[in-house]
């Protein structure tokens, strides 16, 4: 096996640390085309779809990417903004101002980085930057607060490869969920208060996760219970009783039978039930996106109007509210915990000694840089 070749080595460098902000992916353009490229590597990962792979290949090349494609590609046109993909924007904006974050809470060489699983930047392409940039200890931080085998898994195992034609591997450490983390949660409260301020209250809290298949709760995957856990930690942040809120999932895909309540036909139950205004969540999205601004935004507001119902209100996303940085930047600081990042003067004075000597020693011994 042979090993991809390191970036040029120079001696009394100062190793750095970076936060890698994670999340799923997005077409690089709204085009039938760069869907279909999308649609294909998202659905060809087997963590994403748990088929026999020839059958699944016959699928998906067949049937799905030919058709599905030209109607993804218009459903993006109906969010897409000036700067492209609401999710990349938003994730980007989140590495930015976490970045200004952790440096106003005192962190010194910590970069904040941002990645796709599926799409642009990739992983692989920002993992090598941060090579390239002296990195050596990395803290893989997803965009998902819940953990399932479909998502979170998904960017371990790419982790996982991409090291593992690398000779000389990071120090790494893998946030796994934190769905019940005391500053994502109130992050969720603020959001949700401060739309109520804005707007009025509904008479019930619609909290919409995205779906998984059945199959992955009843094969020991933990997703349903941390949604659920998210659920009832917000809802006693904002002092609902059990009848003000519900949970449902949405975005089902295929025939097979996913986690229930499903989100669109409850939804559309409850105008049908009399009630006339609900305002509709989605804590498992820290960024909005497709799945948020035009699935529940439209689709799922359209089905609830149509049932009868009268005012629909969509909560956007966390983005990059400050609550939201705030939580982000203590979920990174409880991972950064024994790195080198918050350095006293006498501790970096000392650190940067040693470091000239280190390179003086090598030169010495012939090192050429």
């Amino acid at each position: 096996m042979s090993f991809r070749p390191e970036p040029p080595y120079t001696h009394g460098t100062i190793p750095r640390s970076a936060v890698l902000l994670v999340n799923l992916g997005t077409p690089d353009e709204p085009t039938r085309g760069k869907v279909r490229s999308y649609l294909k590597q998202f659905l060809s990962d087997p963590r994403v779809v748990e088929v026999p792979r020839l059958v699944w290949w016959c699928i998906l090349h067949l049937i799905i990417l030919p058709f599905r494609s030209g109607q993804s590609a218009a459903k993006y046109r109906t969010i897409w903004t000036r700067d492209g993909s609401p999710l990349r924007v938003n994730t980007a904006l989140q590495a930015t101002r976490l970045q200004a974050m952790l440096t106003e809470r005192g962190h010194e060489d910590v970069s904040v980085a941002m990645a796709m699983r599926y799409g642009s930047p990739s992983m692989p392409e920002v993992l090598d930057r941060l090579k390239e940039e002296g990195v050596d200890r990395i803290v893989v931080l997803p965009a998902y607060p819940q953990y399932s085998g479909t998502t979170t898994a998904s960017i371990w195992d790419a982790v996982f490869q991409h090291y593992a034609k690398v000779r000389n591997i990071p120090e790494l450490r893998l946030v796994k969920h934190y769905h019940d983390h005391e500053g994502y949660i109130h992050a969720l409260r603020d959001n949700v208060l401060a739309h109520w301020d804005n707007h009025g209250r509904g008479q019930k809290l619609v909290m919409s996760f995205h779906g998984v298949p059945k199959r992955t709760l009843l094969l020991g995957d933990q997703y349903h219970c941390e949604c659920y856990k998210t659920a009832r930690l917000l809802a006693t942040a904002l002092d609902l009783s059990q009848d003000e809120y519900m949970v449902t999932f949405q975005s089902r895909f295929g025939k097979a039978e996913w986690l229930q309540p499903y989100t669109a036909p409850t939804v559309a139950q409850l105008a049908r039930d009399g009630l006339e205004r609900i305002d509709m969540i989605c804590p498992g999205f820290t960024s909005d996106c497709l799945e948020t601004l035009e699935e529940i935004s439209m689709e799922v507001r359209h089905d609830f109007e149509a049932a009868g119902g009268k005012e629909f209100h969509y909560i956007p996303c966390l983005n990059a509210s400050p609550a939201w940085i705030r939580g982000l930047a203590e979920i990174a600081e409880q991972h950064l915990i024994g790195w080198p990042t918050i350095l006293t003067p006498a501790q970096r004075e000392a650190r940067r000694i040693d470091a000239e000597r280190g390179a003086a020693r090598a030169k010495s011994l012939g090192a050429p840089n």
